[in-house]
């Protein structure tokens, strides 16, 4: 079988899969049960210095599904938001766990996600004493999009490739073990932070956090979901119809930045999903909302998955296939010149060739091979 372990920034990884920071790494239960399951990674959920300013609500998660007929099936589950916040536990407790797992798991991989108000000492603090307590690396949330605004953290952050470069410039000073910025889709060019990172020398970046979203209003009660009280607040879109999305930044991060790490994050639930976003140049992949709906043993599937695709193509390793598809990108003009070389006859060329009558039965003809 292919191996399908990987180096990052001198981080050994046993596969590329890592838990995305997120309710799937909340504590060190939840933690040891990924690394037992066999993930190669855990970013803990986002940990910040002042836990007591954080207060969840229930419910915080809203989910666009499939209404298939007979037994409910999570596979129909194709969008999901949340309104979650960060870490609310006691950062010595954090502290404790992170002892605890790394003497238990000292070959897996933990993460530390941090978060801090953009001033320099916490930043700095935050990070000294996550690595004294056995950090292997750091993943700067600048991009959670709806907790805590009011604080500049996450998104606010991450919008400003200004402060991006000056918040990881503060953890490079200090910091001993490998860095990653955590990029926000909501922006216009996800380049234009991930360069202000990379400029004040984070060694990767992963992408993407969740989308700025309103997931629906309920017909009859006239509220918007997640409703909390009969109110609520834009959340963080995930699941599978985020992945077109996250495809995209990933591509274009990989081509940007191709001498840098990436992790690619958004809607992966199979083996397969992991492939593709190697493929575009990511050296790992992270799953969150996959665990919520599938547990943390889905690991073991896309394991197996994603070595039958790597031996199906003769892949012996991660590196061989990593980026093997950004070639093949081009611009509207070039796909139109080379269509006029091969002389290939086209389908509804012209505006002019369409028919209302036909107009479904036209549409499907220009279809190319459907992505599960």
């Amino acid at each position: 079988m292919a191996d399908l372990s990987i180096e990052v920034d001198g981080l050994k990884f046993d596969n590329p899969f890592i838990i995305g920071s997120g309710p799937p790494g909340s504590n060190a239960s939840t933690i040891k049960r990924a690394f037992d399951q066999g993930w190669a990674g855990v970013a803990c959920k986002t940990i910040a210095l002042e836990s007591e300013k954080v207060h969840n609500v229930a419910p915080r998660y809203a989910r666009l599904q499939i209404q298939a007929e007979g037994k409910k099936n999570k596979k129909n589950i194709y969008g999901f938001q949340n309104i979650e916040l960060i870490s609310d536990r006691p950062f010595s407790d954090w502290m404790d766990d992170f002892k605890r797992i790394k003497d238990e798991y000292p070959d897996k991989i933990l993460i530390a996600s941090i978060m801090e108000e953009p001033r320099k000492e916490p930043w700095q603090e935050i990070t000294e004493r996550c690595q004294e307590a056995g950090a292997d690396a750091f993943e700067l949330n600048l991009s959670c999009p709806h907790g805590l605004p009011e604080r500049r953290m996450g998104m606010a952050m991450g919008q400003n490739p200004e402060i991006v470069k000056e918040v990881c410039g503060w953890v490079k000073e200090v910091s001993k073990v490998p860095v990653w910025a955590k990029m926000t889709p909501n922006v216009t060019d996800i380049c234009t932070p991930a360069r202000s990172a990379f400029e004040a020398g984070v060694e990767g970046v992963s992408a993407i956090n969740t989308i700025l979203s309103v997931m629906g209003v309920d017909l009859e009660t006239l509220r918007p979901q997640p409703t909390v009280e009969g109110y609520t607040t834009p959340g963080g879109y995930s699941c599978k119809a985020v992945r077109p999305i996250a495809l995209r930044m990933c591509m274009e991060l990989a081509r940007e930045f191709p001498d840098k790490s990436l992790s690619g994050i958004g809607g992966i639930e199979t083996g397969k999903d992991a492939a593709q976003f190697i493929l575009l140049g990511c050296h790992t992949v992270q799953v969150c909302t996959g665990v919520m709906l599938y547990s943390y043993k889905m690991v073991k599937d896309m394991i197996r998955e994603l070595g039958e695709f790597m031996d199906q193509h003769g892949f012996t390793s991660i590196e061989e296939f990593r980026g093997k598809s950004l070639e093949f990108f081009t611009t509207h003009a070039d796909l139109a010149e080379r269509q006029r070389i091969a002389k290939i006859k086209k389908t509804l060329e012209k505006d002019a060739d369409w028919k209302g009558e036909d107009f479904v039965a036209q549409s499907d003809a220009l279809v190319t091979k459907t992505i599960s």
